[in-house]
């Protein structure tokens, strides 16, 4: 039987809601139309000073480095991992164009310990990077690659030589590690021709007593209860917060700050931890893809954390390149 994921005759898509509007004519309705209002200058968004272990973590470590965006370095003991791995100037085809890094990554590229694998969501430039997929290829060749379906041929053409591809609901052992891969609601492409012809996913992995979540890309409801039900309750959970705006266009692909922290407890709500995991904001103050202040989304998620009267230690707003574990 075909999974309701899957277009008879090849491609994906979003079960439950309607088919999302690709029309140029919405895409210049809100850039040419709907202007936002002017904005403040930015700033750079925070910095802190990783401390991550090299070569590797210590066996019990379980630590968290932001890089930027999505873009995170996790360390499961002595397992070096990597998600959505971007360090280029641009999330764009090209590099003197398209939406640009508004503060440098949390840490050199170079300063990478020895990268055992490597994460993908989806195949969205500012989560799927040409430059960077090249140069972690180069400088670390035995890296395995999990991908969702699709995404595989792209890695391969670049020179990786360990990639898998799964659908939702694969699992998988790595290194002592359980991969699962999740669903999503959201869409992929490149270009004009490729639209929803690769899957989109998040990432759940266990290791011992301990379960973290990587969301990648999503909008809200989405699938958050049942991967909860069945991969949880998880002890870190890396949550999407920033590109929702305008609300009309993004609401479908990309959750607000409200919706993220819903989706966290959604997350444990099927077992009565939603005060026991630790929140992450992630897809914020790097790229400017859409058309809220860049330092609004960790603020509203904040107050909606506060809101929901969950513990404020559990959530840890990180600066780029600040590691952070428990």
């Amino acid at each position: 039987m075909t999974p309701d994921h899957h277009v008879p005759g090849g491609g994906f898509r979003n079960p439950g809601i309607p088919p999302l509007d690709a029309r140029l004519s919405s895409v210049l309705k809100w850039k040419l139309l709907e202007r936002p209002p002017r904005r403040p200058p930015e700033r750079p968004t925070p910095r802190g000073q990783p401390s991550f272990g090299t070569p590797r973590g210590k066996p019990d470590d379980v630590t968290v480095t932001w890089v930027g965006h999505s873009s995170f370095l996790i360390q499961l003991g002595a397992l070096n991992l990597l998600t959505d791995p971007v360090w280029s100037e641009r999330a764009s085809p090209v590099q003197w164009a398209g939406p640009k890094r508004l503060s440098p990554p949390g840490f050199p590229i170079d300063q990478l310990p020895p990268i055992d694998l490597v994460l993908q969501s989806h195949n969205h430039y500012d989560h799927l990077d040409d430059g960077t997929v090249r140069h972690l290829i180069a400088a670390h060749p035995d890296a395995r690659w999990l991908a969702p379906l699709g995404v595989a041929p792209f890695l391969r053409a670049r020179g990786a030589r360990q990639v898998t591809e799964h659908d939702w609901w694969d699992e998988l052992d790595v290194a002592g590690v359980r991969f699962a891969c999740t669903p999503a609601q959201h869409f992929s492409g490149r270009g004009f021709t490729d639209r929803n012809r690769s899957l989109w996913c998040g990432w759940a992995l266990r290791t011992g007593s301990t379960r973290l979540f990587f969301c990648g890309d999503s909008g809200y409801p989405g699938r958050f209860g049942e991967i909860g039900r069945r991969l949880g309750p998880f002890d870190i959970a890396l949550m999407p917060v920033g590109a929702y705006q305008p609300r009309w266009f993004m609401q479908p692909v990309h959750m607000d700050p409200e919706e993220s922290v819903n989706a966290f407890r959604d997350l444990h709500r099927p077992h009565g931890t939603e005060g026991k995991g630790v929140f992450v904001p992630m897809h914020w103050g790097t790229f400017r893809l859409t058309d809220e202040p860049m330092d609004e989304p960790p603020a509203l998620a904040a107050e909606q954390w506060r809101r929901a009267g969950l513990p404020g230690a559990n959530f840890w707003l990180l600066a780029l390149g600040e590691t952070r574990g428990r």
